[in-house]
């Protein structure tokens, strides 16, 4: 069983930053493909972004790309969200999610979940 342990959640302002992060235990880190989706109030769960097992390919909605970075890193066990330019349309519940396949942008690919974290953006 993978467990996922989110943290860096909080309060941002327009056009600042925030960093979250993933903890993955219970199976080899460099096994997993993960994604972060989001979740708006009132709003469907949505893909934000992924990054391969490796950690060389990535993907990501239009509506972070250039201002997100996802990344991981192999040593800590920790996948981030570098969150740049923020905006108040990127308030909402951040997930962690992983899969021991090929990353991909469909939550229901995702079978490991964290328990979320809130991410709210001031104007």
């Amino acid at each position: 069983q993978v467990q996922l342990v989110e943290s860096g959640g909080g309060l941002g302002q327009a056009g600042g930053s925030l960093r979250l992060a993933c903890q993955a235990s219970g199976r080899t880190f460099g096994s997993l493909a993960m994604a972060w989706f989001r979740q708006a109030p009132g709003k469907e769960r949505e893909f934000a972004a992924a990054v391969s097992r490796a950690g060389g390919n990535t993907a990501y909605a239009d509506s972070v790309k250039g201002r997100f970075t996802i990344s991981r890193d192999s040593d800590k066990n920790t996948m981030y969200l570098q969150m740049n330019s923020l905006k108040p349309e990127d308030t909402a519940v951040y997930y962690c999610a992983a899969r021991s396949s090929w990353y991909s942008g469909d939550l229901d690919d995702y079978p490991y979940w964290g328990q979320g974290t809130q991410v709210t953006v001031s104007s």
